[in-house]
């Protein structure tokens, strides 16, 4: 299946920019009935290029990725920070069902295993100023699709997706789920979307966090200034995480993207689409703002008033 996605990339590599691309039905329709199968759509996703591009090198654990992509170690070195970055919240992961069933104790131990899994995710991220070059997000051997992909043989009309981002990570919507964060209308529905390019058994996972009775308002149930400490210090680290992650994008992103634009990019609108726009498409800088400060907002703990009970 991936090989299969390569084999599109480098078709669609080619041609003029103002026009949408014609993907032949000899890798069209086999590359959608797989991607069919696999409940994912026929584009390179997150998971694709990170959660599933990964080997050891040897029995000690050494890893490396299976699949190269141009940008020489610079892009290898992102791809591999992204993967380590993952890895670093498995064992918050783990403990999510032990925290949705157990009783105050342990929930709450289960939510210092999280802040730790999530302080971890920020260590780790760090990684990326010591294996990323700063002009390698001026995007070399980017021409975008902005008319999508006719896909020959399975639909007559340019079919427009999402390309692989950060957002179409299930760890963090995860601990989303769990912290009970409800982001606003339209980051809310922008990050649903993405669960679409999420292999389906995160999806789920994704699904049935977010249909568990609220963690939150237990938390608020109880009188437990351990436990809402508990959880204000996960919050917190969340939203660290993301503050480090949106200083990182003004980084590697934003300004490479006004140099591009400044320096005339011979690829027509790249500079402003690296301002505007992250790798799926986001509206960037104020996506990740809103998803930040709505995390925030969760840092807030209080019980309804006695009012607003007798009106509900």
């Amino acid at each position: 299946m991936f090989f299969l996605k390569l084999e599109k990339i480098k078709y669609t590599m080619r041609g003029d920019i103002d026009k949408f691309f014609i993907l032949p039905k000899a890798l069209a329709l086999p590359y959608w009935l797989v991607s069919r199968r696999l409940g994912l759509p026929p584009i390179l996703t997150y998971a694709d290029s990170v959660l599933a591009n990964w080997k050891l090198k040897d029995p000690t654990g050494n890893m490396d990725l299976i699949v190269s992509f141009p940008g020489g170690e610079s892009c290898r070195g992102f791809f591999m920070v992204s993967l380590l970055v993952e890895m670093a919240a498995s064992s918050g992961i783990t403990v999510m069902h032990a925290i949705k069933t157990s009783d105050l104790s342990g929930i709450q131990k289960g939510l210092v295993k999280v802040t730790q899994s999530l302080k971890k995710m920020k260590e780790t991220f760090k990684l990326m100023h010591s294996k990323f070059e700063l002009n390698l997000a001026q995007w070399r051997d980017n021409p975008m699709l902005p008319r999508g992909l006719l896909y020959e043989g399975v639909s007559n009309e340019p079919i427009l997706l999402s390309g692989g981002s950060a957002a179409q990570s299930s760890t963090i919507q995860c601990f989303d789920a769990l912290l009970c964060i409800q982001h606003e209308d339209e980051t809310g529905s922008f990050l649903t979307r993405m669960r679409e390019y999420m292999p389906p058994a995160h999806r789920q996972l994704i699904e049935t966090l977010s249909v568990c009775p609220s963690l939150r308002d237990f938390i608020l149930s109880h009188s437990s200034s351990d436990l809402c400490q508990a959880y204000k210090s996960c919050v917190s680290a969340l939203v660290d995480l993301r503050n480090y992650h949106l200083n990182t994008v003004a980084k590697y992103v934003v300004v490479p993207g006004n140099h591009a634009r400044a320096m005339g990019c011979p690829l027509r609108g790249v500079g402003t689409a690296l301002n505007e726009t992250g790798t799926g498409g986001s509206s960037l800088m104020v996506f990740l703002k809103s998803v930040r400060n709505t995390t925030q907002k969760a840092l807030i703990l209080e019980r309804p008033s006695a009012s607003k009970e007798t009106e509900m």
